[in-house]
């Protein structure tokens, strides 16, 4: 072949999304699947939103504003940061692509967990970076002092996803309060708080606090895909120093968070209803879901997200390819290192009752 794709495309995965419902139902022929797979909200969109949505499909004929000015505003004034602190994207994935672009040169090296977000190691790899990978801490948890000791002179990013995809654990403000006392100013730390509004702790961490102080080495990512039920339209944005978010403006897409989401992220912000009842609902079926796993006998991950992280043992493909035939589709997990689990999103009341009866059922044969 003459043409040759640039070397760093050797070394990718392509990331593997959860398998959709209709796939699922043509390739099996089966109906009424249900999706536990990728942590999506089950209670649908943010009415607001919707409503919000609705209107903006009215001018789809015009492009959007490419510096998604009125959704900055509104992040800006909703956690009392300036315009220049935020940056929004397709997603947070298309934000750390961004920074992989605006900071990552051949030779750097990216530090992240073994069993966290694929997408960090994707566009290391797409920079020619050299990614660095730590093992887990006990109990599924994100090892700081690993990742500390990983660090060197090459050191350009790390990421710490917390809560963590897929463990659903979370680092205490105390661990990462020490682990930011010994990041060089030249390391940027990206903390992926993606499912930050779902943590359940009194020591989950002020991400925010860092940018609040001045820290220019820190990027804080939120995302409007899981409280506020908007993943099919993909909002993500992000807060630092001015001086460290301005870099991604200069690689961005022109037109990367079309009007329809502009106006969707403008209105979610403001259905706090929503959000409250979003979070309620999944503490009560996560609640639930560790009472059937412990009757179950079945160890789990105490999670401060919207799933369950739940070790099944050497056959758990075997038994997450046995639930798609029940018309379960879970997430496996040997593409994040932990090939014994399973990662469940929580659903709603039925939905989790019908995945532990489905569950039941594989694992008793």
């Amino acid at each position: 072949m003459s043409l040759r794709p640039q070397r760093g495309l050797d070394s990718i995965k392509p990331y593997v999304p959860g398998k959709p419902i209709g796939e699922v139902e043509r390739e099996l022929g089966i109906h009424d699947v249900i999706k536990l797979a990728s942590n999506e909200n089950p209670l649908g969109v943010s009415p607001k939103a919707l409503d919000a949505m609705r209107g903006a499909l009215e001018t789809a004929n015009i492009y959007p504003d490419g510096a998604s000015y009125d959704l900055r505003m509104a992040i800006a004034h909703r956690f009392g940061f300036s315009l220049d602190e935020v940056a929004v994207g397709n997603g947070a994935d298309d934000l750390i692509l961004e920074l992989s672009m605006a900071y990552l040169d051949d030779g750097d090296e990216v530090i992240a967990s073994r069993s966290s977000f694929p997408i960090y190691d994707i566009y290391t790899h797409a920079m020619r970076a050299k990614l660095v990978k730590t093992p887990l801490a006990p109990g599924y948890r994100i090892d700081l002092d690993a990742m500390a000791r990983a660090m060197n002179a090459r050191t350009r990013i790390v990421y710490v996803c917390n809560p963590n995809n897929p463990t659903g654990t979370m680092v205490t403000a105390a661990e990462l309060d020490r682990f930011m006392a010994r990041v060089p100013d030249s390391v940027l730390v990206v903390l992926d708080d993606a499912y930050a509004e779902m943590a359940d702790s009194s020591e989950f961490p002020d991400s925010l606090g860092y940018v609040r102080e001045g820290r220019r080495n820190v990027l804080v990512l939120r995302t409007f895909s899981k409280v506020y039920g908007l993943a099919g339209i993909r909002i993500g944005y992000g807060f630092g120093h001015r001086d460290t978010i301005a870099p991604l403006f200069k690689v961005k897409p022109a037109f990367n968070v079309n009007s329809v989401a502009q106006a969707a992220g403008i209105a979610a912000l403001d259905d706090e209803e929503f959000v409250r009842f979003t979070v309620s609902e999944n503490r009560k079926g996560r609640e639930s879901l560790y009472g059937e796993f412990r009757r179950l006998g079945l160890e789990f991950a105490e999670s401060h997200t919207n799933f369950v992280l739940v070790r099944i043992g050497p056959e758990a493909g075997v038994v997450q390819q046995r639930l798609l035939r029940e018309g379960v589709i879970v997430r496996p997990c040997a593409a994040y290192d932990l090939p014994e689990c399973l990662r469940v999103s929580i659903g709603t009341m039925p939905q989790n009752e019908r995945f532990v009866a489905a569950l039941e059922r594989v694992l008793g044969r």
